[in-house]
């Protein structure tokens, strides 16, 4: 073989003449966007891709990959808006801080991180840890290691004393006095140091607690935590800087003070009331509903001993509230995006949201719109995910069943593909 035809060759390697292409051939393929279910079809999928989708099941060359998903339901992959991807519920939990060092948090969320993909959920917005979730992230999207798409926060910002002050709860010689660095605040100045430091450090998105929480060791599960100029200055200072600010809160009054400053979306939303609502219709404020969290705070707050005391009793009275908030808040049209709080129940377990959505009157096919093409709106990145389209990114899941009669389905994911390479099959 002369120089000019081994020339050539490396040419059309270069381009990709030779690259392989993925037909997938889909029995079920879910529309998103159209919330219809389309018969017999096949997802062409090169270079992390999708290329083409047409109906009929048409097959590659001999050097091609064939996926036979003529039995399965496929979906774009699932997407989670809300989970702590750094660790999970255990009655250890309230002390497992004073033992794990960052490598340990890191090496604990690895398999966490992998049982999150392979449940079929490829992208997660992760709303607060130690920033191990930054260099988590960074590693998923060097391929080092294997997990979902993430974006997140970082660390939570809180006021002192606030539901993600992380001294909560020590002795008074170990609290100290966090300040901006870790993501403390008091005052507007404080507050746009921290937002500017969680910048620094890689957050995607900024997460505050505008009321107090179920799962902090705090007294407080529901009074507002931020003076307004604070909340104002928060979301001022992440416009500048063009990402989102994601609120959590359970009382009514600290939900209304993080909409009027702008924020993007309201986490769990508890005790949100008519007026509330019809206050982020008007402003576009997202809701985030978290129904599975709130569940499972409530069951694990009967077992003796598995939260401390003051933990317990906030979760047994605000926990069973979140399912019947969605409920009110579907009726009302409040925008919703699918997100569950991952973490505060096991990793993987991401589907139950489906059934509690479903159970509360949202359809079926609504629901998965939700994890999907709606969610993909909510991050800005509907041009890149959310549907099996020509010219999407390749994230790419399927179940056996019909989810749009047995939503429970979900539980069982039989294939992940994402970003074009397949994790699960």
């Amino acid at each position: 073989m002369n120089k000019l035809v081994l020339t050539g060759l490396a040419c059309m390697l270069a381009m990709g003449a030779f690259a392989q292409k993925t037909y997938i051939h889909a029995g079920r393929l879910i529309d998103t966007k159209s919330m219809k279910v389309l018969i017999e079809q096949t997802i062409v999928v090169e270079g992390g891709k999708i290329t083409s989708v047409s109906p009929g099941y048409q097959n590659g060359g001999s050097g091609d990959e064939m996926v036979d998903l003529k039995n399965s339901t496929v979906l774009p992959g699932l997407m989670d808006m809300h989970v702590h991807i750094e660790g999970e519920t255990s009655p250890t939990r309230y002390i497992d801080g004073f033992r794990d060092n960052e490598a340990d948090v890191a090496y604990k969320a690895l398999p966490l991180a992998e049982k999150t993909l392979m449940s079929g959920f490829t992208t997660v917005r992760d709303l607060g840890g130690s920033g191990v979730n930054i260099a988590l992230r960074n590693a998923i999207n060097a391929g080092t290691v294997s997990g979902p798409r993430i974006y997140t926060a970082g660390k939570s910002i809180a006021p002192t004393g606030g539901h993600a002050d992380p001294t909560n709860g020590r002795k008074r010689d170990l609290m100290g006095d966090p300040g901006p660095e870790v993501g403390v605040i008091n005052g507007p100045y404080d507050a746009r140091k921290a937002v500017r430091q969680a910048m620094k450090l890689g957050s995607d998105v900024i997460k505050v607690t505008a009321t107090g929480g179920v799962l902090s060791v705090a007294r407080d599960g529901s009074a507002p935590q931020f003076q307004q100029d604070e909340l104002d200055a928060i979301v001022e200072t992440a416009n500048d800087f063009g990402i989102h600010v994601a609120a959590h809160a359970h009382g009514d009054e600290g939900m209304q003070r993080a909409i009027k400053a702008g924020v993007h979306s309201i986490e769990h939303g508890t005790m949100m009331t008519d007026e509330t609502m019809s206050l982020m219709k008007s402003k576009g404020t997202w809701y985030v509903p978290t129904i599975t969290a709130g569940m499972t705070a409530a069951q694990l707050a009967e077992i003796p001993g598995y939260y401390p005391a003051v933990v317990a009793e906030k979760a047994k009275r605000i926990g069973p509230q979140i399912q019947d908030t969605f409920a009110k808040a579907y009726k009302n049209g409040v925008k919703i995006a699918f997100g569950t709080d991952a973490g505060v129940y096991p990793h993987g377990d991401n589907y139950r949201e489906f059934v509690y959505m479903v159970e509360a009157g949202m359809p079926a096919l609504e629901a998965l719109q939700a994890a999907t093409y709606t969610n993909a709106i909510f991050m800005d990145i509907e041009e890149k995910l959310g549907t099996i389209e020509a010219g999407k990114i390749a994230d790419i899941i399927a179940v056996d069943g019909n989810p749009d009669e047995n939503i429970a389905v979900m539980k069982d994911v039989v294939f992940v593909m994402k970003d074009g390479k397949i994790f699960k099959k």
